[in-house]
């Protein structure tokens, strides 16, 4: 069936009708700051000392807006004996967000959990050379980004969670079977705890043809023997 001549109009005309009747609100910005969405994509934080300067966002990064320099130091061995090892040092960190089209392939790829999206906004500049902020922007950025939300009750446990409660659960089984083994008591009847080697006692040394009179008392058996050497 066609629609009805004006029937479009006579829709829109029922949305401004009830509409009408609605009160206006005005958001005064900046005196009232908009309620933004959890997820906002404002800049890029950077959380310095997660950066292994990998390279990995600059060189991913489709616009080439992030600027990287480094140095390798040398670092002492932790322990006598050991080697020494280099490791790299972020001397600068930078974007440019005159560039930046905040499609996010750079917090995606870095494996250090090292950049985060802030919901901050507020960062228009009159020059667009003032557009490339230095890593202490955005250190600064970093800590207005908001904490992740909690997991969902239904949800599978995190894979690195799991192996962590199963590596754990093991290494206390094992402690557990241990334990009783290292401290647990010796034979009975034995010298010290955890020892074979048998202890004074009914069984132990100098049980055999020991007399409970004391030292030098003579058995029956000796008393008749020296009796009968006497008559003879």
């Amino acid at each position: 069936m066609a629609p009805l001549p004006g029937s479009g109009l006579a829709k829109g005309l029922a949305v401004t009708l009830r509409t009408m009747t609605r009160k206006t609100v005005t958001e005064q910005y900046p005196d009232a700051q908009p309620e933004l969405a959890p997820r906002t994509r404002g800049v890029i934080g950077l959380f310095e000392e997660n950066c292994t300067v990998c390279m990995l966002c600059a060189r991913e990064c489709p616009d080439w807006c992030i600027y990287i320099d480094s140095h390798k130091e040398t670092v002492p061995p932790a322990a006598p004996g050991g080697r020494e090892r280099s490791r790299n040092v972020l001397d600068r960190f930078a974007i440019d967000f005159s560039l930046c089209m905040y499609c996010g392939i750079c917090i995606e790829v870095c494996p250090f959990d090292a950049l985060f999206w802030s919901p901050e906004f507020e960062y228009a500049e009159t020059d667009i050379h003032e557009l490339t902020h230095e890593r202490d922007k955005l250190r600064e950025w970093m800590w207005t980004v908001p904490a992740p939300p909690a997991l969902d009750p239904g949800a599978e446990e995190p894979k690195e969670i799991a192996a962590a409660r199963k590596s754990a659960e093991k290494l206390a089984a094992a402690a557990r079977a241990e334990s009783p083994e290292a401290a647990g008591p010796g034979p009975a009847g034995s010298g010290a705890p955890g020892s074979g080697a048998p202890g004074p006692g009914p069984d132990g040394p100098g049980a055999a043809g020991s007399n409970p009179a004391g030292p030098g008392a003579a058995g029956p058996r000796a008393a008749g023997a020296g009796s009968e050497g006497g008559d003879a």
